[in-house]
């Protein structure tokens, strides 16, 4: 809900009081429509400010928990959602919370995100050995 400007201030100032800043891509609406996401921020973001040294995160106001996923993957290093014991219950907030189940959902998903992304080494893996034998007669 901000301007690019408005974003710029934001960073110059909180740089000057701490070492460490954490920007939070949002989208402030309740429930986040998801074509408004623009999820693309993210590495918008990241380019802009790496100079700065500032971390991106994520802030999700939406209903579903991939946005959250593909927030991670698009470089996000840290995720704030709303948990709530139940979305019926009253509030503005409430229906785009995650209960208990949908917050543990996430943390589990992240933490198999976090497995799958790999040290980035090309090379042949223990678990391709034997397709590889197979396939190439090796």
């Amino acid at each position: 809900m901000s301007t690019e400007k408005e974003i710029d201030d934001a960073v110059n100032i909180a740089s000057k009081y701490s070492k460490k800043v954490v920007l939070m891509h949002c989208n402030s609406a309740y429930p986040a429509p998801l074509a408004e996401l623009n999820l693309r921020c993210i590495e918008t973001l990241k380019n802009k400010y790496q100079k700065k040294k500032v971390i991106i995160g994520y802030s999700g106001h939406e209903t579903y928990l991939h946005t959250s996923l593909a927030a991670i993957s698009m470089g996000a290093k840290y995720i704030e959602r709303h948990i709530t014991l139940d979305r019926q219950m009253w509030g503005t907030d409430q229906f785009c919370s995650l209960e208990p189940q949908g917050l543990f959902r996430l943390v589990q998903a992240t933490r198999q995100l976090e497995t799958a992304f790999g040290d980035g080494v090309i090379g042949v893996t223990p678990a391709e050995l034997p397709s590889r034998k197979k396939l190439r007669g090796e």
